[in-house]
Formats: C-alpha cells, structure tokens, sequence
C-alpha cells in the first residue's frame, strides 16, 4: 500500500515507518524538514505545513492510508501554537484524506485526553473528557481525537490509540530526561510512590498500530473507536524510574516531595516561565502525572484487533536499559 506517516522522524513515526517499510509498503513522510535517517532508509520527505491546507491536500495524491502520528508536544507554553498544529492540522489532513479519497486514517492519540486531577485507576474508553485540561497539549489533543472520530465514514474509516509513556532504544525524550535530571540532582519523587502507571514498549506500540490497520473495516468495530494500548500491566511508576536509572549506573531517587507542594510550586513556575517564555521544569500537570496512578483497560483493544503486547516489560526494561549503557560506552 502507499502509506504517509506524518511525523515519521519521530521516535514513533520512525520505528512505525520501518516496520511498514519492512512489510513491503510504499512509506511516504510528512513534516516541515528533511529527515536524514529516513532519506538513508529510502522514504521520502514531503516538506509540508500541516497548517496549510493546500499543501497538505497536494502531499496526499495517490495516497491510501494515513498514519496521522505528529503532533505538537509539551506541559506549556502558547495555546494557539497547540492549536494550530495539533488542531488545525488534524482538520486539514482529514479534509485532504477525504478529498483524495484515502481509505484509512489512524491517529495517535494520548490518554492525557482524560486526565484531570483524580486517580485514573483501570478505566476504560467510556471515560469522559476531564471538565478542565492543565496542558494546551491534553487539550488540544482531546479535540483532535473528536475530530478524528466525526470523521470515520463509509469512505474513510478513522480509529485512534491512546499510547501511554513509549519508551526503547533510541527513546530521544522520557529515558534522556530521566537520567540528565537525576544527574543533575534536580528529580525528586513526587508523592508516596505508591501510584502505578501504564507504560509500552516502542515495539508494542508499532505493533498495535499495524494491527489496528490491518483490522480497520467497515463492519470491523474498530471504525469511529478510539482504544488505550500499553504493557500487559501497570508499573509502579517510581520502582520503574528508579530500575532504568539503576541499570544506567545510576542511584535511585531518595528525595521526596509531596504533590501537594509540587503541585503548588508548578503552578507559580507556570506563571513565572510565562512571562519568560520558556518551558517551566515543573508544572501542575507533571506534579498530578508523576504522583497519581494513571493505568487504563486495554480489554477492548485485545477483543477488537487482538492487541497483546509481544515484548514483555522485564525485557523491555533490559532492551531499553542496554542500548543505553551501549551509547555511554
């Protein structure tokens, strides 16, 4: 098939492209530059601003499925920047999918989508958006996903996943970070550390994306859906921090916060890097992330496109750990 990946110099989008390139399929990329580790593996950029409807319906010619995986990502900074790429953008690529009569659409979505302040402990797809967002991002997201969904028809069938912390080798964000902050002494845990998480393994995460292709059909239920995936269980966020950090050499986290005053210095932190206009190191969101439990069923992607992660967590954990300590080498 002749399949575009928009995002595909991503940490997702590059490992999805290669498998799909693997299975034979034509891979086509969509994004604003040139990505040199694609060009070596032969897929093609298009340069193109996903703001720019015309350009986005031009880059999609001859196309029949679309990943739609790029997004813009982080804990703050211009609403309307959140907006017009993770929005608009979605707007724009459903509109050229339909206009050039592309058959599918998969959109990587974010169960961030769901979470407000609570505890989200094994629930499912029936939960609600949150009444009130702490992140552009969470925001912005959610209404792309409903796009995403109003979008699903007889001629272009639309599912979106809900990948939760992807980590792996080459992981250019959630590891990195991880171990520059610990270095620097600057990582503290935030609560008890009793809270669980749902995590997935980049390889897993692929998989359920090819999987949710090949079983997206008109009669299939997966059209319209939207379904979290993530590891055959939650983790305890602070045990697995304190494992990956460890295998790195490492030594565990020891200094504690609570969330209520990491909650409370992310919200001055928000106000003060907003006039500075930069990323603030904490903020509200990140306090609730890193000391509530978010874990979610992953029942119905199971039953509805046999989504059973392939590559389990103590593996992941050494895979990822490994290539790491090869990097360091």
């Amino acid at each position: 098939m002749n399949i575009l990946i928009t995002g595909a110099s991503g940490f997702l989008g590059f490992n999805l492209a290669k498998a799909l390139l693997n299975q034979g399929h034509k891979i086509t990329n969509l994004s604003r530059n040139e990505c040199q580790k694609l060009n070596d593996i032969g897929i093609q950029t298009i340069k193109c601003n996903l703001n720019n409807l015309e350009e986005v319906t031009s880059a999609l010619k001859k196309i029949e499925v679309v990943f739609h995986v790029a997004s813009l990502v982080g804990m703050h900074g211009d609403y309307n920047q959140y907006f017009q790429t993770n929005v608009i953008g979605t707007e724009n690529i459903v509109k050229a999918c339909i206009k050039n009569g592309v058959s599918k659409l998969i959109y990587t979505s974010s169960p961030s989508v769901v979470f407000g302040k609570d505890d989200l402990c094994n629930v499912d797809e029936t939960q609600n958006y949150p009444k009130k967002f702490l992140t552009h991002y969470a925001k912005t997201k959610s209404l792309a996903e409903q796009i995403i969904k109003k979008a699903n028809s007889k001629k272009l069938l639309t599912v979106s996943l809900r990948p939760h912390l992807i980590f792996g080798p080459d992981d250019p964000h959630l590891i990195p970070r991880l171990i520059q902050s610990a270095n620097s002494g600057k990582l503290r845990q935030i609560g008890d550390g009793q809270n669980l998480v749902d995590i997935i393994y980049i390889d897993n995460a692929v998989d359920a994306h090819i999987q949710a292709l090949e079983n997206l059909s008109k009669n299939s239920k997966l059209a319209g859906n939207v379904y979290f995936i993530g590891q055959e269980r939650p983790v305890n966020l602070w045990n697995f921090i304190n494992k990956i950090l460890e295998n790195n050499g490492i030594s565990k986290i020891e200094n504690k916060i609570s969330c209520k005053e990491a909650y409370f210095i992310g919200f001055i932190l928000e106000k003060v890097f907003s006039i500075l206009k930069k990323e603030p190191p904490m903020t509200r969101f990140i306090a609730l992330q890193f000391s509530k439990s978010h874990y979610f069923s992953h029942k119905n992607a199971r039953d509805d496109f046999g989504y059973i992660p392939k590559i389990n967590i103590e593996d992941a954990i050494k895979r990822t750990s490994n290539s790491f300590k090869e990097k360091q080498c």
